[in-house]
């Protein structure tokens, strides 16, 4: 079972950061075929025999590490990512990423080439109005493949943490991701609060996000969550051992 609170602290972050206004959709695969995408070394972490793959925009704020304050410029904007969930070799749950669209070129490059991850230079905005959220991305490099989403959700109450179910705390309790340096697997761990999650439905979904990570369409209406938001501490990362 996937657990709400992070069950290892990350003593010595090398970044901080706030996810605010994020919107969790969720849909499932079969497991076959979001696993051809993975690297060696990952395995789908399936529940109840899927895989499931999650489109997440948000806005990201007060992006910082611990040495020097960024410029304000630097520190917020929007960002989608679309993502499945896997188990390393060090038999740990975690994320991949399957792309990150972001706002603003600098942090993308950073994240680049330093990460490892596949991050996207975007035209993005989110706009809220009382209950209402939307998030707009158009993909601007790199790349060849037009890439784009439109998503409005409405807000509704937040869920007691009693209602939560396994399933919920599958598709958001992430507590590191997994990147390649090379031929290398490698992890970063991130600890925060458990997500305040409230129930949400979608008003408009358009894109092809997914389908520009190289999987099909989604099918059927997603397993939609919206929190609030939460402060996240980063750790630096670590290669594993080849296996």
């Amino acid at each position: 079972m996937t657990s709400p609170t992070p069950p290892r602290p990350v003593r010595w972050p090398v970044m901080y950061q706030t996810w605010s206004w994020l919107t969790f959709l969720h849909w499932p695969y079969a497991p076959q075929v979001v696993g051809r995408l993975l690297p060696q070394g990952l395995e789908v972490h399936a529940f109840d025999g899927l895989a499931w793959v999650g489109v997440t925009p948000f806005l990201m704020e007060d992006l910082r590490t611990p040495v020097a304050p960024a410029p304000p410029w630097f520190t917020s904007f929007p960002e989608t990512n679309v993502r499945t969930y896997v188990r390393g070799p060090d038999g740990r749950e975690g994320l991949w990423f399957f792309s990150l669209d972001a706002a603003r070129l600098e942090p993308v490059l950073v994240a680049r080439s330093t990460y490892a991850l596949p991050y996207m230079w975007s035209a993005m905005r989110v706009e809220r109005d009382g209950a209402a959220v939307r998030y707009r991305s158009r993909r601007r490099w790199p790349g060849p493949t037009p890439a784009a989403s439109a998503v409005a959700v409405e807000v509704g109450a937040r869920l007691p943490p009693r209602e939560l179910g396994e399933l919920d705390h599958y598709l958001t309790a992430r507590w590191q991701l997994y990147t390649t340096l090379g031929p290398v697997l490698a992890r970063s761990t991130v600890e925060h609060e458990p997500w305040p999650l409230h129930r949400a439905v979608v008003r408009e979904l358009e894109g092809n996000l997914v389908e520009a990570a190289g999987l099909p369409a989604p099918a059927g209406e997603p397993v939609v969550h919206w929190s609030p938001g939460v402060h996240t501490r980063i750790s630096a990362l670590r290669p594993l051992r080849r296996s």
